[in-house]
């Protein structure tokens, strides 16, 4: 299963937002990963496999042409290790069968590191982490403390990994559970609710609708036993040139902007 699952939000309308609030990637990857040499077996071509139905990372815009951060990721990663790249779309249950019938080198298309996965396929180095972040009114950003919101209601997705966090983390707090996060940020808006608490990248295109009103209060929380790890590539076991083109080219990119300038293109509201 894919996370996060971000139709609800409207993602559409990030692509004509100016980008005021974002920040660049951190550095999601092994510091040692720097000094890492380009893969010593060549690899002729990569062929990429997705989907079409997981905005904004991979689909179709109003003229049909596959579209999306993860498509244009891919895209860099080729030219990085200089070969031939052909991505081919595939419905999401199918895509993963394509993969481990060796269909594909590598699959873009937001595969989670599950332990059932991690059976039949080995992954990149995290590109995208997904933190946890609160959201407040606008007035309540500085000087945000979250031990300050004892016994304030702090809205939350109910049953999710954020809900879990703020039980383990913040007992003191008043959680009030909501369907959803577009329901759960509106009662910020409104002021039924203190503040927000759950995953950053789905609250950023919220905000980019809603950006008079609130706003990311405090840091972002990265608890990968939680929140999972990110965004991976996901190639066959045991193909150890692709997957070490890919984490080179990571790298790579990383150091010389690329992923920066694809990031700030797709997330003019940065979650970090």
């Amino acid at each position: 299963m894919r996370k996060p699952e971000l139709k609800a939000i409207g993602v559409f309308g990030i692509l004509l937002a100016t980008p005021v609030l974002a920040q660049t990637l951190p550095y999601h990857a092994d510091p040692d990963a720097r000094e890492m040499l380009p893969s010593p077996t060549p690899v002729p071509a990569i062929r990429f496999l997705t989907t079409a139905d997981f905005p904004p990372f991979n689909y179709r815009d109003e003229s049909g042409e596959l579209v999306g951060f993860n498509i244009d990721l891919a895209r860099r990663i080729c030219v990085e290790v200089d070969v031939a790249c052909t991505i081919q779309v595939w419905p999401w249950d199918q895509v993963a069968t394509a993969l481990s019938d060796n269909l594909g080198d590598a699959l873009i298309a937001g595969l989670a590191m599950t332990p059932e996965n991690g059976e039949l396929f080995d992954f990149s180095s995290t590109y995208l982490a997904l933190p946890g972040r609160f959201v407040t009114r606008a007035q309540d950003i500085e000087g945000f403390r979250p031990d300050a919101l004892s016994g304030e209601p702090v809205a939350v997705r109910a049953d999710s990994a954020h809900a879990e966090f703020l039980d383990r983390y913040l007992p003191n707090v008043e959680a009030m559970p909501f369907d959803t996060e577009s329901a759960a940020l509106e009662a910020v808006k409104s002021g039924t609710v203190s503040a927000w608490f759950g995953d950053a990248m789905r609250a950023s295109f919220w905000l980019n609708d809603n950006l008079a009103c609130c706003g990311f209060a405090g840091e972002a929380y990265f608890r990968p036993h939680l929140f999972g790890e990110g965004l991976t590539i996901a190639m066959p076991a045991g193909q150890d040139p692709v997957r070490h083109s890919i984490d080179w080219a990571l790298v790579r990119l990383k150091e010389n902007g690329a992923l920066d300038e694809l990031y700030l293109r797709w997330f003019p509201v940065g979650f970090y």
